[in-house]
């Protein structure tokens, strides 16, 4: 980085950004339009104080350090609900291959425990899943049936959304597991899904 000191407009977009945006470039000294603009982010991205973030900027690691405020933690974000159950259903889905010995407490039970926490510890304890009365297990079940799985009945069956079932045909069914699946459509029918 150069040693070069801050301009004024370059110093409110890194603080303004730092303070009121979680590091995202949207606030801009209000005499700087237009091109103006664009020279200023270039100015600072050529000086490696931003990075790209999409579609927009993001102050980066330089930034903080130009202006001496602290580098945020990479893990610092808190993750929603339902990215914790998301997670859970994953690593579920990845952990199916495991000994035996590893999967008595079963990744599964973490979106009980979100859902308990949810309840304010209000909620009866459930009993333990185990590989043979799991979700995923019931899905190879319904695409092992003759008229196989439509991807509406697994959600109804297991709760899990659309793209999370997707997710583990791809994943866990025909990676980990290396299940070969088929479908078929029938006209202004479902899309009906079967391991073959």
């Amino acid at each position: 980085m150069s040693t070069n000191p801050l301009t004024p407009a370059q110093h409110f977009i890194l603080t303004a950004a730092i303070e009121h945006t979680d590091g995202r470039i949207e606030r801009f000294p209000d005499n700087i339009k237009g091109g103006a603009r664009s020279k200023v982010l270039d100015g600072l991205f050529n000086r490696a104080l931003i990075t790209p973030n999409g579609e927009g900027w993001r102050v980066a690691a330089e930034g903080y350090d130009a202006l001496g405020a602290p580098r945020p933690r990479a893990n610092a974000r808190r993750i929603s609900i339902f990215e914790a159950k998301l997670d859970a259903i994953i690593a579920a889905a990845e952990s199916t291959d495991a000994p035996e010995a590893h999967a008595e407490p079963d990744a599964v039970d973490i979106e009980g425990e979100v859902a308990t926490a949810e309840a304010s510890f209000t909620a009866p304890a459930t009993t333990p899943r185990t590989r043979e009365n799991s979700k995923q297990a019931e899905v190879i079940r319904m695409l092992r049936r003759p008229e196989g799985a439509t991807i509406g009945q697994i959600c109804e069956s297991t709760g899990w959304q659309a793209h999370t079932v997707r997710g583990t045909f791809a994943g866990a069914f025909k990676k980990k597991l290396g299940l070969v699946l088929t479908s078929a459509k029938a006209t202004g029918a479902e899309r009906v899904y079967r391991i073959a």
